[in-house]
């Protein structure tokens, strides 16, 4: 029998959930604090909008992309009911909550995947396929883009930010030591743009800058060790790696060169939810995982506090 998987929360992020499990057959229903968005979806999807409790009655897994601020509520709920767990970035509003929802769903035996769908995009698949973080010791990630009046519950660094801290964490596969920040405000009542400096505990060092003040969108990572420097830009689609015995080599560098990769885009959200499923349908390890999801708000909460000052 397939699986049913139910939606909390149809905002932007939701609504693609709930249409994208209503395509595979999936979509069990779906809740909206707001009643005329519930019943927007539900004509869109086909699904029933229903409340919290019917619905995590009707499913056996729930997709959590409310605001941020009922992650923890909503998850210790679904968790309770013995339904499977995908929280949307962040995991939780605070650390506590983060831990919170990871040991009930440890405890429970049930799969809790956070939304860090970066993991999933075809971008990260060949950067990990060209083995490029091998003895990575600097890393400098920018992610910006214009104002545009949504997530503006949270600060760009858990709104933005995050998906690079995440992407950041995993590379240099060390927790962090020291983490110092700056940002401000411009258009909300959070930090709309920042720039953090993380020091690992291996030795290795991330710059990371994050803004939705921008003028134009940027997306960019850049990976330096002793095997070389990588360059991905995740907007043009290119990674540039300068190593040994790269493609093309390098006359002043003798024995190295640099070889060029691309990347077909894929449905990065599809990709996720595939995951989800798979975990819970025959065990498959979760990449993003509810420890990764609290590594991560751990670093943003971290870089937040360094912003203002404590």
């Amino acid at each position: 029998m397939p699986l049913r998987i139910g939606v909390l929360g149809t905002g932007h992020f939701g609504r693609f959930h709930a249409l994208k499990l209503a395509a595979r057959g999936l979509l069990a229903g779906l809740y909206d604090a707001d009643p005329g968005r519930a019943a927007q979806i539900a004509a869109e999807t086909g699904a029933p909008a229903l409340a919290p409790d019917a619905l995590l009655a009707a499913c056996d897994a729930v997709v959590i992309a409310v605001p941020t601020a009922h992650h923890h509520a909503l998850a210790m709920r679904a968790i309770a009911a013995g339904r499977h767990v995908f929280v949307e970035k962040p995991l939780a509003a605070t650390l506590e909550q983060g831990r919170e929802i990871v040991a009930a769903a440890r405890a429970a035996g049930l799969v809790l995947q956070a939304g860090h769908i970066e993991r999933y995009s075809a971008a990260i698949r060949t950067l990990r396929a060209s083995g490029a973080e091998a003895g990575a010791m600097s890393f400098e990630a920018t992610r910006v883009a214009p104002f545009r009046p949504r997530s503006l519950d949270v600060s760009v660094v858990l709104d933005l930010m995050i998906h690079d801290l995440d992407l950041v964490l995993s590379l240099a596969a060390s927790p962090p030591a020291e983490v110092r920040a700056t940002g401000r405000r411009i258009m909300s009542e959070h930090p709309d743009f920042a720039v953090a400096h993380l020091r690992f505990e291996s030795g290795a060092r991330a710059t990371v800058t994050a803004s939705r003040v921008s003028v134009g969108m940027e997306r960019r990572l850049r990976i330096l060790g002793a095997q070389g420097e990588t360059r991905i830009d995740f907007l043009a689609r290119s990674l540039e790696r300068l190593h040994p015995g790269g493609a093309e080599p390098v006359e002043t560098m003798p024995g190295w060169g640099v070889t060029r990769a691309t990347w077909t885009e894929h449905d990065s959200l599809e990709a996720e939810q595939a995951a989800f499923l798979a975990s819970i349908g025959s065990g498959t390890p979760v990449e993003a995982s509810g420890e990764a999801g609290l590594a991560a708000l751990d670093a943003a909460l971290r870089v937040e506090a360094a912003i203002a000052g404590r």
